[in-house]
């Protein structure tokens, strides 16, 4: 069977995760991302170049874990598809617009700190959502903090 594979994105969070709900209910999660562009220089060393932003959007589940788990400032790797569509703009125009629809998103181990805990499993806790039944899906439901304010926390 051959190996199922999908595009990619990494980068970080660039702007405070906003969770929305579509017309049929679901959680939208978007968010700006940042991705940061390196020059390998003839000596071998890497300049880094300008940082694009884009547009990242997940779905359902998908979105709500992500609401709750990441800050801004937060660095990931995500799963998916690019989607393309036209939107018109403030001025009446018609512009391209692309975004990356996240199916699975996590953080980036790589440039992550952080530790895992693993509790004694249980069927009642081996969901993904354990922990998580009692909070409330909104915009306003309480999240994990910006890195920038957690670093400040510890310092």
């Amino acid at each position: 069977m051959a190996i199922h594979t999908q595009e990619s994105l990494s980068g970080f969070i660039a702007s405070e995760p906003h969770l929305s709900f579509t017309e049929k209910g679901d959680a939208r999660l978007f968010v700006k991302i940042g991705q940061e562009h390196y020059r390998r220089e003839d000596d071998g060393s890497f300049t880094q170049t300008e940082t694009t932003f884009h547009d990242l959007v997940a779905f359902r589940k998908t979105a709500e874990r992500a609401h709750q788990r990441f800050a801004k400032g937060d660095k990931f790797v995500a799963e998916g598809y690019t989607h393309h569509y036209d939107r018109t703009d403030d001025n009446g125009q018609t512009v391209k617009v692309e975004e990356f629809v996240a199916k699975k998103i996590g953080h980036d181990l790589a440039r992550t700190r952080y530790t895992v805990d693993r509790p004694r499993r249980t069927p009642e806790s081996d969901s993904l959502d354990a922990g998580l039944e009692d909070t409330a899906l909104s915009p306003d439901a309480p999240r994990r903090a910006s890195a920038g304010a957690a670093a400040a926390v510890g310092r």
